[in-house]
């Protein structure tokens, strides 16, 4: 394994669900991987109990990335022996994709395995969500049961090819390098996996600008014609799936549906790993099972005005509605939010939240690829728009944010517009007061210090793309 440079422990936070341990933390092995502390709860026996948590990390961390433990706790590959066997057993449990979309993962699996060409399958880790870390999270505490998933999900589509996809960090790619090492030796994998490099790009980890960057072109969405389940990387069939999922996906070829059901709900079994901040400015990652309050994974305080869910593509929820809610695409849905990848943010009470949706706005804009209307045009005007309001707008400024927001759902080459439109009328919706007080030439924050998290060093040129 490679070397590990241990950094400062950030603080505890307060674990979500029952069972609770104390929290561990795996320090990343250099200072540019800002990794939050990852939080675990009780570790599952030779066959988890139904009701114990985690499933995914690790109760010891100084162990999370060894070879020989991931074996002696899991086993080894529980192969079905070819393709598509695997896939029933995934509709029983109810799998929905952990990337955002939770779209039924047996639906993917079949629509690649009854393709005529051979096809390939892709790992997506690229995280490009700021306020995201669960993903990294998984890979350097478990990376063996990704692979393991990769492998199971290349067998059940009849692939020859597999590959890993994630950002640059030369600490996470070396570990992940010396794990894939391991498996060869051991003879354990029967399709070699290559690990491919995201650009740092917001919309890097996008279905089809990975498909483009696998292929060795740049990292750009396309619109979606034909689908990548049909062709995608260098023209083959192509499944995608978060690396979240393939973790999943181990578990349930290894202990069943039944199992894998005995969390969350009935329409949407399982567990999730959550990325989230405090209102006092703690991060960090916990697995929580689908239909947990969300005041129990967040930890809502007085101190709070609103809550961020689904992170910059999702929507502003004020607390006292995000106070009633479960964890949940059914639950959050009516107020006009979802689950997304698990972002959970608390905004303090002392914030401006126009300002900081402002802010955030910019980033998104600049970050567009800018191949479509919407975001060559929309997003600057929208983001600029915003801007002033957070300013002293002028007084039409808030209705023509409206009408724009409205001219540009659906209309984009990738959802970025979408996500970014959501988010804003969100804003203008749960921040109402401050937009008023910002008109009278006030802003009610006493703590102006940005809170949401944003890249330092987004690239914002062509070059990003590569």
């Amino acid at each position: 394994m490679t070397a590990n440079t241990t950094l400062p422990p950030r603080p505890a936070m307060p674990l979500a669900g029952a069972h609770q341990q104390e929290a561990h933390q795996q320090a990343p092995p250099d200072p540019a991987y800002r990794q939050p502390a990852a939080q675990h709860l009780a570790p599952p026996v030779a066959r988890p109990a139904q009701d114990r948590l985690p499933r995914l990390l690790p109760p010891d961390p100084a162990t999370s990335a060894s070879f020989r433990d991931h074996l002696g706790r899991f086993g080894g590959l529980p192969y079905r022996g070819g393709p598509r066997l695997l896939i029933a057993q995934v509709e029983a449990a109810g799998l929905t994709g952990r990337g955002g979309a939770a779209f039924p993962v047996h639906r993917k699996l079949t629509a690649v395995a009854s393709q005529r060409r051979r096809p390939v399958v892709v790992g997506n880790g690229a995280e490009g969500e700021p306020a995201s870390n669960k993903d990294k999270t998984l890979l350097w505490n478990s990376p063996h049961l990704v692979l393991d998933g990769l492998q199971l999900a290349a067998e059940a589509v009849g692939a020859d090819r597999a590959c890993l996809y994630l950002h640059r960090h030369q600490g996470l790619h070396a570990r992940l390098a010396a794990a894939l090492a391991e498996r060869a030796a051991a003879g354990l994998d029967r399709v070699r996996v290559g690990l491919v490099e995201a650009p740092p790009r917001f919309l890097a980890g996008e279905e089809s600008a990975l498909v483009s960057k696998v292929s060795g072109a740049a990292a750009r969405p396309r619109f979606k014609q034909p689908p990548v389940f049909e062709r995608g990387v260098d023209g083959r069939p192509t499944l995608v799936q978060n690396v979240e999922t393939l973790a999943h996906l181990a578990l349930i070829a290894r202990y069943g549906a039944a199992w894998f059901r005995g969390l969350g709900t009935a329409t949407e079994p399982g567990t999730m790993l959550c990325s989230l901040l405090q209102a006092d400015g703690r991060a960090g990652v916990v697995e929580v099972a689908i239909g947990h309050p969300v005041p129990g994974v967040l930890g809502l305080r007085t101190d709070v005005q609103a809550v961020l869910c689904g992170g910059y593509h999702g929507s502003w929820l004020p607390v006292a509605e995000a106070a009633r809610l479960q964890l949940s695409n059914a639950a959050l849905k009516p107020a006009g939010a979802f689950v997304g990848a698990g972002v959970l943010i608390a905004l303090p009470a002392e914030k401006c939240g126009l300002v900081e949706t402002a802010r955030v706005a910019r980033y998104l804009a600049l970050e567009s690829a800018g191949q479509c209307g919407p975001c060559h045009n929309g997003l600057p005007r929208i983001a600029g728009a915003l801007g002033d309001l957070a300013g002293r707008p002028d007084p039409g400024t808030r209705a023509s944010l409206e009408r724009w927001a409205g001219l540009m759902t659906g209309r984009g080459a990738c959802h970025h517009p979408d996500g970014t439109v959501r988010f804003v009328r969100s804003a203008l919706t749960v921040f109402r007061d401050e937009i008023s007080a910002h008109e009278l030439g006030r802003c009610t924050a006493s703590d102006h210090r940005p809170f949401l998290p944003l890249p330092g060093d987004a690239p914002i040129d062509e070059s990003g793309w590569r």
